[in-house]
C-alpha cells in the first residue's frame, strides 16, 4: 500500500516522516496478520492506524472498517483524541467512536444501526457487542482489528476472552486483517502466534529508536 499525496502533504505540513518501521507495516497490510513491537514515541498509533486511514480516504466505505482493541478504556480514549487530529486537519470523511462502560445505552444503540467507521473498545464491551443477534449485520464491513498492548492482555483470562472473539470476527469476516501492537514482549514469537491466522504466519517488525 502505498501513501496517497494528501498524507505526505500533511506529513510535510508537521515536518514529519515515516519512520523505516511505518512504511515497513504499511507494506504489510494486506497480510492477514502483523506484530509491531514500538517503544513509546516511535509513533506506533500511527503505525497501526494509518492504513485504515488510507483506506477510508476516499470516503466510500459504508459502515465499521476498524476495530481498535485496548486493555483500558482510557488508552481508547486518548487514541480517539490522538486520531482527531490527522482526520480533522486533512477533513478526512471518518467517523471515530469509543465503545466501552463509559458509553451511554443510546450511543450504544445508535453504534449498532449505524457503526462508525473506526470503533475504540476493550474486550469486555467487544465480547458483549459480538453476542448480539445482529452481529453479522454490525461486522459485515470489517476489514481490520487492531490489538494494542497485546502483551497486557496475552497471558490472561482477557486474552482468552479476545481470541474467542477474534475468532468469533474471523467467521464472520474471512478476509479480516490483524494488526498487534506492544511496547515490550518477553516472547514475540508467541504473540505471532497467537496474532497468525493459520496457516499464514505473522511477521514481526521491530521499530527503529528514532523520535516520532
Amino acid at each position: 500500500m502505498e501513501i496517497s499525496s494528501k498524507f505526505e502533504r500533511w506529513l510535510t505540513s508537521r515536518d514529519w516522516t515515516l519512520h523505516p518501521h511505518q512504511r515497513e507495516l504499511l507494506s504489510y497490510a494486506a497480510r492477514p496478520a502483523q506484530l509491531l513491537i514500538a517503544p513509546t514515541g516511535a509513533g506506533k498509533t500511527l503505525s497501526g492506524f494509518l492504513p485504515s486511514l488510507l483506506e477510508l480516504e476516499d470516503g466510500t466505505h459504508k459502515g465499521l472498517h476498524t476495530l481498535y482493541v485496548s486493555p483500558l478504556k482510557a488508552l481508547a480514549a486518548d487514541i480517539k483524541r490522538n486520531l482527531k487530529t490527522p482526520i480533522d486537519e486533512m477533513d478526512l470523511p471518518i467517523r471515530v467512536e469509543d465503545r466501552t462502560g463509559d458509553t451511554s445505552n443510546t450511543q450504544k444503540k445508535r453504534q449498532r444501526a449505524e457503526p462508525p467507521h473506526i470503533l475504540l473498545t476493550t474486550p469486555e464491551s467487544l465480547a458483549l457487542l459480538i453476542s448480539y443477534p445482529d452481529a453479522p449485520k454490525i461486522f459485515s464491513g470489517l476489514k481490520r482489528i487492531v490489538i494494542d498492548e497485546i502483551h497486557a492482555l496475552a497471558e490472561s483470562k482477557r486474552g482468552d476472552q479476545l481470541m474467542l472473539a477474534l475468532s468469533r470476527l474471523q467467521s464472520l469476516c474471512p478476509d479480516l486483517r490483524r494488526v498487534g501492537l506492544s511496547a515490550t514482549v518477553d516472547d514475540p514469537d508467541a504473540i505471532a502466534k497467537t496474532m497468525g491466522a493459520h496457516p499464514d504466519p505473522c511477521p514481526i517488525l521491530f521499530a527503529d529508536p528514532g523520535p516520532a
